[in-house]
């Protein structure tokens, strides 16, 4: 009976860490506490079920997290405990979303171990929904076509009034990258990491 009574009182975080394998990670994001002030962070592991991020202002216990990171999107969750630097914090979201985010977690972690090359020669697409949002380090926001993309880089519409110079950081919905060059209607963008083809459309055209 003591027994059965310490399973039931087993805190979520534990039984995330038992149900969930954790992935250690590099990835940069923001994040936003019950103040609603943004902050950057930086994510140091990840599973679907939670993650911990090394962050400049830590919440509270229990307090409710909403965080943009690269590549996985976004995420909302509580905080469960602090870290080194910053805190732990569960994900809530569906089972789809979290079989989502195990594959793209999968896929990172093989990123890493393989070290596979930035090779800029992949097979281009073209995208069912070409609308996109193209935002610059300022802040602004500017609405694009997505032309064609491919694992390493995409071809985006935009008015040459409105283009960002050669060199310049940029993010394309979720993906951070570069302008590489510009084109008759508008720029090359080379992202900073191959992207799974599995989300290229969803984190290229999201926003």
């Amino acid at each position: 009976m003591a027994l059965a009574q310490a399973k039931l009182r087993m805190p979520p975080v534990a039984q995330e860490r038992r149900r969930f394998q954790r992935v250690k990670v590099n990835l940069l994001g923001r994040y936003m506490l019950a103040d609603r002030r943004e902050y950057p962070c930086q994510v140091i592991d990840m599973s679907p079920g939670g993650l911990a991020m090394a962050a400049p202002v830590l919440g509270a216990p229990g307090e409710r997290v909403i965080a943009y990171i690269d590549h996985i999107g976004r995420l909302e969750g509580r905080i469960v405990r602090m870290v080194d630097n910053g805190f732990a914090m569960t994900i809530a979201a569906t089972p789809r979303k979290r079989d989502k985010l195990a594959a793209q977690l999968t896929w990172l972690a093989n990123s890493q171990i393989l070290n596979l090359p930035e090779d800029r020669r992949h097979d281009r697409i073209i995208p069912r929904r070409q609308g996109a949002r193209l935002a610059l380090p300022d802040g602004t926001i500017i609405p694009c076509r997505v032309i064609d993309m491919s694992e390493s880089g995409c071809a985006v519409g935009i008015a040459a009034e409105l283009r960002p110079p050669v060199g310049a950081p940029v993010t394309i919905g979720l993906v951070p990258g570069r302008v590489v060059r510009h084109i008759e209607d508008g720029l090359a963008i080379e992202f900073n990491r191959l992207q799974h083809l599995d989300f290229l459309e969803d984190n290229v055209t999201a926003g």
